[in-house]
């Protein structure tokens, strides 16, 4: 039940952002510290360079921190917040993370 609350707090605090305008969470994402994923579908290369999938909408996506991997025992959580930012809170425990900021890695305009 605990954990339920989380990851329900944890999408809360993702979706008060502003509405989704983007076409799709897909792409290349790029964070402040200097770390990347691309979302290609139900597809994910993590941070750490694993292939793993997860559960995909237009604008968010969500999985299990795969064996190997330095977050695993982790959910983690994206919303797209417009076209060049998404949300990302990682839930360990049932207890949800900090919400990071990443951008597109190639912002074009």
């Amino acid at each position: 039940m605990r954990a339920a609350l989380a990851i329900a707090c944890a999408v809360a605090v993702l979706s008060a952002a502003s509405p989704s305008y983007a076409d799709r969470i897909d792409g290349d994402w790029c964070s402040q510290d200097g770390k990347n994923l691309r979302i290609d579908g139900p597809s994910i290369r993590t941070p750490s360079g694993m292939q793993t999938s997860g559960n995909y909408t237009r604008h968010e996506f969500m999985y299990a921190a795969p064996d190997g991997d330095p977050d695993k025992g982790q959910v983690i959580m994206m919303r797209q917040v417009h076209e060049e930012l998404m949300r990302l809170v990682r839930v360990k425990d049932g207890v949800p993370g900090e919400t990071e900021e990443w951008r597109r890695c190639d912002v074009t305009s």
